[in-house]
């Protein structure tokens, strides 16, 4: 497809397509999931496509749909629930079971009813978000973070942006179809984004009519506490003080929950490790959205706001760096996880592999003091962590907004601009 920009889960998808019958791309609304499927398949069919009425085929003959050349792209699955059960028999039966089909669509998910088979053996999964700095082409990809695990040193120069180019991309985020726009509309995909997800998506995630003024009020309060590891209950009391009167914590919860089954809102659970002293670790997760423009559009500010407001521009580059490092690591069998313990002690993220190697990560805007502060923290936590129980990291690395290079400290931390990373 002309125009296209790779995709971290290009090569994910391929590799799930060698080693299951069908793949799920699933993910926030307008991150590229069907642009991506489309790069891999050989035959698509568009189930909201008027034309070829392929709901009512789905009903009477689904076999019909499913026939064509392999990968078969099926978009918009979720309206013919149906076509899961007929996917997983077509697998079974089928001379060549690997690589048959690819299933696609809105983040709000189906009708489980009409489904009644796990699709255990035969499906797999592949979870996509916004695009990643590297993805957009915003960083130089000078530092590879599968590298950084190998044992190799940062040595690379970053795309270097100043602080009004990054309050631009965090205000206009990874969503693709923002990138090709001038800058005043690539702004507003945002405020669209969250007019959708209150207005309608909320509601069709399980049928259940939500308020469209009470969601915009959630987000909100979610994104004044982004970054934090705050109770529902504190949410609960931020929306009656700030906003009057809210409905029940039972019934923000539920919201919340919507909000987390169609990928707005992506928490980040805690990380426990083997510690050499009885600490007790913090395991209440912190709060994130899936794209930090999401935070900056519920609070209704600008790339100028921003600028004038340091202290938010720097919680809100903590949720951009968290995307890029959820992108990265899920690529190379990772997770990302923060830590915190009843002393105070803390790392923004880190980074756990499938293999138990992991690496520790301190997120700043950037400056020399805030740069010792994350320093200081990421030497004190490796010092507490029981390496006879454990690997060591493989890594201490503090992950900046601003700056040209990257490089190694004296003491062996790693200093990585973001718009230096990739996978």
């Amino acid at each position: 497809m002309a125009g296209y920009k790779k995709r971290v889960a290009d090569e994910m998808l391929q590799e799930r397509l060698e080693s299951s019958g069908v793949v799920v791309i699933q993910g926030p609304k307008w991150c590229g999931k069907t642009t991506t499927a489309v790069q891999a398949a050989k035959s698509v069919v568009y189930m909201d496509d008027p034309e070829i009425d392929a709901l009512n085929l789905a009903n009477l003959s689904p076999r019909r749909l499913l026939s064509g050349d392999v990968p078969r792209l099926i978009d918009e699955w979720q309206l013919a629930p149906q076509l899961w059960d007929a996917a997983r028999f077509e697998v079974d039966h089928r001379p060549e079971s690997l690589g048959q089909f690819i299933f696609t669509g809105s983040a709000v998910p189906p009708n489980t009813q009409q489904i009644h088979h796990t699709g255990t053996g035969r499906f797999s999964w592949l979870t996509m978000r916004p695009m990643s700095l590297w993805e957009s082409e915003e960083s130089s990809g000078s530092v590879s973070l599968t590298q950084l695990f190998n044992g190799a040193q940062p040595d690379g120069e970053a795309n270097v942006l100043t602080l009004k180019s990054l309050s631009f991309l965090l205000c206009r985020g990874g969503w693709p179809a923002s990138l090709t726009m001038k800058p005043k509309a690539a702004l507003q995909q945002a405020f669209h984004y969250i007019d959708a997800v209150s207005h309608s998506d909320i509601s069709r995630v399980d049928g259940i009519k939500r308020d469209t003024e009470f969601t915009q009020r959630l987000l909100r309060s979610y994104a004044r506490h982004q970054g934090g590891q705050v109770p529902i209950s504190t949410i609960h009391a931020d929306l009656c003080n700030h906003e009057g009167k809210s409905l029940s914590e039972a019934t923000l919860s539920g919201y919340i929950q919507a909000l987390k089954k169609i990928f707005v809102i992506e928490d980040m659970p805690a990380w426990k490790p083997n510690l050499r002293s009885k600490s007790a670790i913090r395991t209440s997760d912190t709060r994130y959205f899936v794209d930090p423009s999401i935070a900056v559009s519920a609070l209704g500010l600008r790339p100028d706001d921003l600028m004038n407001d340091l202290n938010t521009f720097g919680l809100l580059f903590e949720t951009m760096a968290v995307r890029d490092l959820r992108v990265y690591a899920e690529a190379i069998d990772g997770s990302v996880y923060h830590f915190r313990d009843r002393n105070g002690l803390e790392c923004d993220a880190v980074i756990h592999l499938r293999n138990g190697s992991y690496g520790l990560v301190e997120i700043k805007l950037g400056g020399e003091k805030l740069i010792q502060e994350g320093r200081k923290n990421l030497n004190t936590l490796a010092k507490k962590i029981d390496t006879d129980k454990m690997k060591a990291p493989s890594f201490k690395m503090i992950l900046t907004g601003l700056g040209q290079y990257a490089y190694t400290r004296e003491d062996g931390v790693f200093v990585v601009p973001l718009s230096a990373l990739r996978v």
